[in-house]
């Protein structure tokens, strides 16, 4: 095999046939080039999560899964153009991949112990390279390489970029583009990752008992984190970035199919499209952030609140108590089943919020809380709750603390006391659009007080 540790995804798109051989004139075989690349770049974002899942299990680590993926996608950028798209793309991939693997094993002198059973699991899987064929087996390689690029070993932010690279297909740019970081970072988060799955000899697997309970707790965390800096961007100009909500949309739903009775993954994937349904009324015409209360509730998208309602009713349908990300969806719903604000039930937000706060404690939780009690029973009782939030060390720079502070100031009528807020959380935020927006409400506040 051709080493590709060098050679990223991207990079690979970028090739073009290498025979340029056809009959044809120089515009048609561009053309049947370009549409070949366009349905390469189409099937790999399909298809590459489960090339790389199968690969996995093979050959026994996700970076040499991933190498093999690539060597197999070149394959196909040289052939296709000239050649045609096969019928069956995703098995050629996989063929032309696992045909490679066989090559690397066998060059493996040091893993001689491990050949001849490497070796039956790549005859038995050359037999069928179908994988519609393949059922519940690519479901488990599936669920392996969930489960090992979201493993506790790596941290967070490793565990988000593998994720996204290998599961969700995306390249190292568009990973650095919507986490606004240099594409360099990425790249040695997602280089740094495999290493560490090495050294720590993590094996590809599905988890059982507790030890996959701890471990689904970490795939849920990052899938949610991708979710979050998609639905409120921590900075940058932009407020909210719909592709990383949509990626994480994408994989809350896959890991709910291949283990559709854990309450929890039907929680999080109702959480998270109750929330997104709200995406197109959370920006106004320039990018502006609309709040929650001040939306358009008819621009709100109904078929994700269907589909969010739907995976509540399943995790409730499983039985047991509500886990916290089912909690926070039975609280995305009380929003999604309001025609308006006003008709939103805060007295129920407020005891889901108890719950959630009694299974996983944080102040962020309280803080949250907090709004539904001003919300439910006035701006004096949340600024009650808020103010004991203030010392609380982890909220020193959170921007929404002050936030919320002044928006209840502003209600009790105490606009200096709230313009002097709001005017400390847009220093704390590093995000463009939502600075602009703390400004506006500070300048509104000296000019109540001006007024009164």
């Amino acid at each position: 095999m051709k080493s590709s540790s060098s050679r990223a995804f991207e990079g690979a798109l970028a090739i073009g046939p290498r025979n340029g051989d056809a009959p044809e004139g120089p515009g048609r075989r561009e053309a049947a080039a370009a549409e070949a690349h366009r349905a390469i770049e189409a099937i790999w974002r399909i298809e590459s999560a489960r090339l790389i899942a199968g690969l996995a299990r093979v050959v026994g680590e996700i970076g040499t899964a991933e190498e093999l993926a690539q060597d197999a996608l070149v394959a196909a950028l040289e052939q296709w153009p000239a050649e045609g798209v096969p019928e069956r793309p995703a098995a050629w991939l996989m063929g032309t991949a696992k045909h490679r693997a066989i090559d690397l094993i066998r060059r493996r002198k040091t893993l001689e112990r491990k050949h001849e059973e490497i070796g039956r699991e790549v005859e038995r899987a050359q037999k069928s390279l179908d994988l519609d064929a393949i059922g519940e087996e690519v479901e488990d390689d599936l669920l392996g390489l969930i489960f090992t690029a979201c493993h506790p070993v790596l941290s967070k932010d490793a565990r988000v970029a593998l994720t996204l690279r290998v599961l969700g297909g995306l390249t190292t740019e568009e990973i650095a583009r919507g986490f606004l970081v240099p594409v360099s970072t990425i790249a040695q988060r997602i280089v740094r990752a495999k290493r560490t799955l090495a050294v720590a000899h993590v094996r590809f697997e599905i988890p059982g008992g507790a030890e996959r309970v701890a471990r689904l707790a970490s795939v849920l965390e990052v899938i949610y984190l991708i979710f979050n800096e998609g639905y409120s961007a921590t900075a940058g100009k932009d407020w909210v970035r719909p592709a990383l909500c949509e990626e994480a949309l994408r994989l809350g739903r896959i890991l709910a199919e291949l283990v559709p009775t854990e309450p929890e993954v039907q929680g999080i994937v109702a959480l998270m499209e109750i929330q997104a349904s709200r995406l197109g009324a959370r920006v106004g015409p320039s990018g502006e952030p609309v709040l929650l209360l001040d939306q358009d509730r008819t621009r709100w998208d109904r078929l994700l609140i269907r589909r969010g309602l739907a995976a509540l009713e399943r995790a409730e349908r499983l039985g047991g108590a509500l886990g916290p990300y089912a909690l926070q969806a039975a609280i995305a719903a009380c929003h999604a089943r309001a025609t308006t604000a006003a008709e939103t039930d805060w007295p129920r937000i407020v005891a889901l919020y108890d719950a959630v706060a009694q299974l996983a404690p944080s102040p962020v939780v309280e803080l949250n809380r907090a709004v539904a009690v001003g919300m439910a029973f006035g701006p004096a009782a949340g600024l009650e709750l808020v103010d004991a939030l203030v010392d609380e060390p982890t909220l020193k720079s959170y921007h929404l603390l002050p936030a919320v502070r002044g928006d209840l100031l502003r209600k009790l009528g105490r606009s200096e006391e709230a313009r002097a807020e709001f005017e400390r959380a847009a220093a704390l935020t590093e995000n463009g659009q939502e600075r602009e927006l703390l400004q506006r409400r500070a300048a509104e506040c000296a000019a109540e007080r001006m007024a009164g």
